[in-house]
């Protein structure tokens, strides 16, 4: 991975961290200081909850994904220690999924009129655990090139006693 695209990807990764950071900060405060008076059209304050509960599962994964490009640029992310941050990125989205599923069971009464939004809500929290599924996939991927590359320096040490 070439220095140009860890800059731009560890900058990407600041920018949403900060985002994340500004957006929870926001909630937190408007729960904590009660100036935003519910009008009762939609349960605000188990949204707010469940929005910051959800920002935490994206930090989670910003950080984990920044911990592996750290061991790309260092020619380690090949190793067991990867699994670690692999694993837990794929927590994090299966708990985004569920975070999702229930901002939509929240929505879902006042959608009463057109239950399609219900549906396509229903659809993308799907489709973040088709994300969790592409991840795991991934990993199973790594662990066949840790399995080879483990292979490959025993084979390599048993050539150098040959030698």
């Amino acid at each position: 991975m070439g220095k140009l695209t860890v800059l731009a990807l560890r900058a990407v990764l600041v920018v949403v961290l900060a985002g994340t950071l500004f957006v929870q900060a926001s909630m937190l405060w408007l729960l904590v200081s009660g100036n935003d008076p519910e009008d009762g059209s939609l349960p605000l304050t188990p949204l707010r909850v469940i929005t910051v509960l959800g920002i935490v599962s994206v930090q989670v994964a910003v950080v984990c994904v920044w911990r592996l490009v750290t061991m790309v640029r260092r020619g380690t992310v090949f190793s067991h220690a990867a699994f670690r941050y692999v694993d837990v990125m794929i927590g994090a989205i299966v708990a985004a999924a569920l975070v999702w599923f229930a901002v939509t069971a929240l929505n879902a009464p006042g959608q009463r009129e057109d239950p399609g939004v219900t549906l396509i809500m229903g659809g993308v929290g799907v489709a973040i655990l088709g994300v969790a599924l592409i991840v795991l996939v991934l990993r199973m991927l790594l662990a066949q090139a840790v399995a080879r590359d483990v292979e490959a320096t025993r084979m390599q040490a048993e050539l150098n006693e040959v030698i």
